[in-house]
């Protein structure tokens, strides 16, 4: 389960004598620094493929391993590659065209597939250790077990365990010696660990055969292994974010959120890479309540948008080394060019993935856009109901359940999205769906939709009848993000957003009527709804019907090119509103 690397000589600067220590003699100093990335999300280049455009937003950001190999390279030269070690922090195989391709399209476990290009950009990289994502997870096991083969670098997941002799399923840690000239090596080990919300995220591909717990205590379990093993430096990479909040509810004992957890509660950590959250956090001190030292946490922003350094000071003293410092730092890829190694190295991957996302399916008699979806019941996002609510159906077909009213969830996941008017692309609607989810048919009641949609509806900010509304505060109350609102198509029904939260859904109707509590329904939901992503009320513990591995975003592609013409008479419909006291907010 180990993993080790040695490492030759630094040069002479890392290893100096600095002022006297016991007994008067030369105190003996290293500086290592350990680089770290996180969320990559299959960024390679800076480039959008939804857009058929170079990546570009209001912050001046850039994208992509290709600048991260620069900053990279600046970094080894200014503090001696021999001194630097280089970890990541997880979701590296799910989150562009480019990665989905390399799953679904020609993927990579077909017999003489190809190498995938995360792992190649990061094997020419010269990445040390990765740990795992709860996304690595999203195309099944044999395609992550495939790409574990293909890199040069071990993937760490200490909370992965077999789920039948809960050992590890994956190498716990990594361990690298740095050699000092004039003094003893520089052991440094690095923990990883994964996030428990796997296990409900993707239970289809790992219940049974995978148990995730929680962060704390395999740390607590980990961490003085690791130091009984010499290890004079002990570094977290996790994926999992420092608020201590779980987007699971209690489906789970263990946190979702738990990097400043472990901080506060597992002595004898140095730093934590933190991963998951999509957070940027320059440098984060944390005291271990038991040892009153302070760990430093660092979360570079995702898709490869920054680098983070921990920059470690060591002392040699009485027999050993000691940490005397860590300072963590940012590194802002917008401010490199691409590394032209990487560009030529997946130079062919990338126009491949282009040449896909730009084929025609159909064509749009008019512009859809999500501009507006999050606030006003937009044609665009009742397309994603309607697909799915087909599929549902036809798969119910001759069954039990096949007289059952479909209900179908969607939600709007992009501010951005616009299929045009014309020619219709698979990157226009991949953009409109950008996750990889699939499909899932539950049996709901009436009773448990009408929670499920007030639970929906707390995603709006209380605002006043007389009060005037800002369409850009109106949403996201208590940091909700857009993708945990959801939009069910095939009833009726009004917000009213002057009420508080839990009290907001009025005049549901099915067919016309009332909604009959007591009416059951087949709910079409994602596979992360389905599985509790989110904790939305009732669904994830109803009975399931139906699921398949196939992409919600392949089976719209399916349902374009099957007509042909997109127009939004054959799925849009007015199903909810807005409202304040009855009247409509728009």
């Amino acid at each position: 389960m180990a993993l080790t690397g040695t490492v030759a000589a630094p040069t002479a600067e890392a290893a100096q004598a600095a002022g006297a220590g016991h007994g008067g003699k030369p105190v003996k100093r290293y500086a290592l620094t350990v680089m770290g990335t996180t969320d990559l999300h299959g960024h390679v280049f800076n480039w959008d493929y939804f857009k058929d455009a170079e990546y570009t937003d209001a912050a001046g950001n850039a994208q992509g391993l290709a600048r991260v190999s620069t900053l990279v390279d600046q970094v080894r030269k200014e503090k001696g590659r021999r001194n630097t070690l280089l970890l990541d922090a997880g979701d590296t195989i799910q989150g562009t065209p480019l990665t989905y391709y390399f799953a679904k399209v020609d993927p990579i476990t077909a017999k003489g597939g190809p190498v995938h290009p995360m792992a190649q950009a990061m094997n020419a990289i010269g990445y040390d250790a990765v740990a795992l994502g709860n996304h690595e997870f999203n195309y099944g096991i044999e395609t992550l077990r495939k790409f574990e083969e293909q890199c040069d670098f071990p993937l760490l997941g200490a909370n992965a365990l077999d789920a039948k002799t809960l050992k590890p399923a994956f190498p716990p840690y990594f361990l690298k010696t740095f050699r000092v000239k004039g003094a003893p090596p520089v052991k440094v080990a690095v923990l990883g660990l994964t996030n428990p919300g796997i296990a409900i995220w993707d239970k289809a591909y790992v219940q049974g055969r995978l148990t995730f717990p929680g962060l704390e205590e395999q740390a607590a379990k980990w961490v003085p292994k690791l130091r009984s093993m010499g290890a004079d430096v002990v570094v977290v990479s996790a994926h999992s974010g420092s608020s201590g909040t779980s987007s699971y509810g209690d489906q789970l004992p263990y946190v979702e959120n738990a990097a400043a957890n472990v901080a506060r509660r597992v002595p004898g950590i140095d730093a934590i890479l933190v991963g998951h959250a999509h957070q940027e956090i320059g440098e984060l001190r944390i005291v271990n309540e038991e040892t009153g030292r302070e760990v430093v946490l660092s979360e570079p922003l995702c898709y490869a948008e920054r680098l983070t350094l921990f920059d470690f000071e060591l002392s040699f003293e009485r027999g050993r080394w000691r940490v005397e410092s860590v300072r963590a730092s940012l590194r802002d890829a917008a401010s490199v060019k691409d590394d032209p190694r990487i560009t030529r190295l997946l130079r062919d991957e990338h126009a491949q993935v282009v040449k896909y996302v730009n084929q025609v399916v159909g064509s749009a008699t008019e512009t859809l856009t999500t501009v507006e979806a999050r606030y006003k019941d937009a044609p665009v996002i009742d397309l994603i109901g309607k697909v799915q609510e087909d599929v549902v159906r036809a798969a119910l077909a001759g069954t039990e359940y096949a007289s059952l009213p479909v209900l179908s969830q969607a939600s709007p996941f992009s501010r951005t999205s616009e299929i045009p008017a014309g020619e219709v692309t698979i990157r226009d609607l991949s953009g409109l769906y950008v996750y990889d989810n699939t499909l899932v048919a539950k049996l709901m009641t009436g009773a448990q939709v009408r929670a499920y949609l007030e639970y929906s509806a707390e995603y709006f900010v209380q605002t006043a009848a007389g009060a005037a509304v800002d369409v850009e505060r109106l949403t996201n109350a208590g940091g909700r993000p857009d993708y945990n609102y959801d939009y069910v198509s095939g009833l009726r029904y009004d917000i009213d957003i002057a009420r508080p939260a839990g009290s907001r859904i009025g005049n549901v109707t099915f067919r016309g009527a009332a909604l009959d509590d007591a009416q059951e329904f087949v709910f079409a939901v994602n596979n992360y709804r389905a599985n509790g992503g989110g904790a939305f009320p009732h669904v994830a513990s109803a009975k399931e019907l139906w699921s398949e591995s196939t992409e919600i975003r392949t089976r719209i592609a399916e349902w374009v090119t099957a007509r042909g013409v997109l127009d939004p008479a054959d799925f849009s419909s007015v199903d909810w509103r807005l409202t304040r006291d009855g009247t409509p907010v728009f």
